[in-house]
């Protein structure tokens, strides 16, 4: 073969060959500890960058000094040393969404942790960082979330779109309320959408969490809820990603139009985990030692629940974050930050949780800045004169303790006050639908009850709600329609509960307490 066909064949052959050159921005570890990498060399890394290790492990860049960016571990092999390489991979840290998600339980990276596999479909991936709606994109908060809780669908409602603080001592009932709210969306109330229920975890006891998720098996609510773990035995920097990916998820969901529900089961573990990281980090620590971003840190994340306009898909995310207090200390650091930040708030008192009083929600201190726009009119109209009694009745109730001589006017709204708080006790994963609701105000507002024991309220008020139900459907079908109870229904239903007082024949001895 002659020399000049030999270099036609060479040149030929690397004519051939597909180069596809990539520029990879690598780095080296200088210090590693306590599930946080120091590593320089990487010059253009951005913050919440996802980075990868040779060993296999995974983090993301929280920190960026002049010389070094410092990588919180997410997963981590326990192999990295003093000089291995890190990549950075030139993109936010995100998480795999789809519709395959609902009924499963995953880590605060999406992968499953309830045993089964976990197959997507037209998977997507959202950043677990992303700004919130702008205020162009959005509509005003109209529709009500039904908690299927009288004291809160009558007096501090949450409607869809809005951020509701649920706040309260250790083992007052918090999660409790979170529970039976999503158990309620399970009753689709006439011209409501569905709702997709998302509850994260954060730092909670793993057995805590197989029993919530029993239970929402228990009672089918799996099958429109997705359940985002972090718990007490994974490290800070999952229980820290956890909200956002739960957060992210939701935002898919609404992105697609439909009507989304995430609970932050607590951001005090979240903030406790956040602080531990800046620590860490070396970050310089404020108040009570968290660093002095951490208002930043809830606020853009509970910014991003929102009610979309119907040109955006109008999609909501209802985010409903819970906060630990510390001996009823509403004043403390995370508490005030949090309340600054939400739409109003359900608190709840151990005291009231001792006396019997469940759910213990104090309704004094409780508040929905969305208030009435988020109720049905028929609801606003009865839970404005159940509000009013149960004031009076905190007011009086102060003055009664200090003498016996009380008139007529006083006694008679100690008693109905009485019955008006009775009313407002309900037991958990018992949520109530709206036409049940309004009987039970109705007739505790009406004085129907102001003659019985005490003790015998809920269970007559059961047995009444089941007789007209089962005896008036076409009452059922009125207050299912109607914006507002005009006399003829007062007087119709006021003819319907007598009636079943009669049937009911239960005595008129009225209890003094």
């Amino acid at each position: 073969m002659k020399p000049e066909e030999i270099i036609q064949k060479i040149e030929k052959e690397l004519y051939s060959v597909q180069v596809n050159p990539e520029l990879v921005n690598l780095g080296t570890v200088e210090t590693v500890g306590d599930e946080i990498v120091k590593a320089s060399g990487i010059s253009s890394a951005g913050y919440y960058e996802e980075i990868k290790f040779d060993d296999g492990s995974m983090g993301f860049v929280l920190n960026i000094d002049e010389d070094c960016v410092s990588i919180v571990l997410l997963k981590n092999s326990g192999h990295i040393v003093h000089g291995m390489k890190v990549k950075s991979t030139g993109k936010i840290l995100d998480v795999a969404v789809s519709y395959d998600l609902i009924g499963r339980v995953i880590d605060s990276l999406g992968e499953p942790i309830d045993g089964r596999r976990l197959q997507y479909k037209n998977t997507v991936y959202y950043s677990i960082e992303k700004e919130a709606p702008g205020i162009i994109r959005r509509n005003s908060i109209d529709t009500p979330l039904k908690t299927g809780i009288k004291s809160i669908d009558a007096m501090t409602p949450i409607g869809r779109g809005q951020r509701e603080l649920i706040i309260g001592d250790r083992g007052t009932g918090k999660t409790a309320i979170a529970i039976d709210t999503i158990i309620n969306q399970k009753k689709l109330e006439m011209g409501l959408k569905r709702v997709i229920c998302v509850y994260c975890s954060i730092g909670q006891k793993k057995s805590n969490l197989a029993s919530i998720a029993a239970k929402l098996k228990e009672k089918g609510a799996l099958d429109y809820t997705i359940l985002v773990a972090a718990t007490a035995s994974d490290s800070v920097s999952m229980q820290y990603i956890a909200p956002l990916t739960a957060c992210a998820i939701g935002e898919y969901f609404m992105d697609k139009g439909e009507d989304v529900l995430v609970i932050y089961d607590d951001l005090t573990k979240h903030a406790w985990a956040y602080r531990q990281i800046s620590l860490l980090i070396k970050r310089p620590a404020g108040r009570e030692a968290y660093p002095g971003d951490i208002f930043y840190l809830h606020s853009r994340l509970l910014e991003r629940a929102a009610k979309i306009s119907n040109e955006g898909g109008g999609g909501t995310l209802t985010a409903l974050p819970i906060i630990e207090t510390q001996a009823n200390d509403l004043s403390a650091y995370i508490p005030t930050n949090v309340i600054s930040i939400t739409d109003g708030q359900i608190y709840l008192e151990a005291d009231l949780f001792n006396l019997g009083i469940r759910p213990a929600i104090n309704v004094g201190l409780s508040v929905s800045r969305v208030g009435g726009a988020a109720q049905t009119k028929l609801m606003k109209q009865l839970s404005g004169s159940m509000r009013l009694e149960l004031s009076q009745y905190r007011e009086l109730q102060n003055f009664a303790q200090f003498g016996s001589d009380l008139d007529e006017n006083t006694l008679k709204k100690l008693k109905r006050g009485v019955r008006v708080t009775e009313i407002l006790k309900q037991q958990q994963y018992n949520p109530y639908d709206e036409v049940s609701e309004i009987l039970s105000i109705f007739a505790v507002t009406s004085g129907i009850f102001d003659e019985l024991e005490v003790h015998m309220v809920s269970v007559v008020e059961q047995q009444m709600i089941e007789f007209i139900k089962r005896k008036y459907p076409e009452t059922i079908k009125r207050l299912l329609t109607c914006t507002k109870i005009e006399d003829s229904l007062k007087t119709e239903l006021k003819k319907e509960m007598d009636e079943f007082k009669k049937t009911m024949n239960y005595g008129t001895k009225f209890a003094t307490t």
